[in-house]
């Protein structure tokens, strides 16, 4: 897998060996990017924005928008060959300055977690068969993690029919093979 636009496009990201972490594929990834360069709803500037991933596997995400001129990346993840594959590709990447690691599961975040600074975008890819997901967007919203205009990127199989909260308005959701992404926002 490789990083597809900005300052380090074509530079190599690697993948952890083991099959229970599931890495975004790059066309899901391209086509979320394109939505995000070129949609007037779920538009974002990129330049000086902080993001959360949550999930973050190899990092994979947070890696493409630092390489597109974000401020910062938040990276959770708790699965020890995941974490180690994601220190990787960011030492090796040489974004570890703009780049927060937390070896902590994305359910115990918080406000301190993310030192108490305005996110721009959330991306969640969760396991496919993670059932909790509410929780969490119940979480980001009681903590007010997210404000107005944090856009929320939910990547999820597209069997898998989900109830989000009443708080979480759907923008859009797109459907490649397998899995779905749906963009949103939370209404405060």
């Amino acid at each position: 897998m490789r990083v597809i636009g900005g300052r380090l496009r074509g530079k190599l990201i690697h993948n952890p060996l083991d099959k229970t972490t599931r890495p975004l594929k790059d066309m899901v990834r391209e086509s979320i990017f394109n939505i995000l360069e070129h949609s007037s709803n779920e538009k974002i500037k990129f330049k000086n924005d902080i993001v959360l991933d949550l999930f973050s596997g190899s990092g994979s995400f947070g890696i493409e928008c630092l390489s597109r001129g974000v401020k910062k990346v938040y990276f959770f993840e708790n699965y020890k060959p995941s974490l180690k594959i994601l220190e990787k590709n960011i030492k090796e990447l040489e974004i570890d300055k703009d780049s927060v690691i937390k070896e902590i599961s994305a359910y115990e975040i918080s406000k301190e977690n993310i030192d108490n600074e305005k996110i721009n975008l959330i991306f969640l890819d969760p396991p496919f068969k993670d059932k909790n997901l509410n929780k969490l967007l119940k979480k980001i919203l009681d903590f007010k993690i997210a404000n107005k205009s944090t856009l929320i990127i939910i990547h999820r199989n597209k069997k898998f029919k989900e109830n989000f909260i009443e708080d979480f308005k759907i923008l859009r959701e797109k459907t490649y093979g397998l899995s779905k992404v749906v963009f949103g926002k939370l209404i405060f």
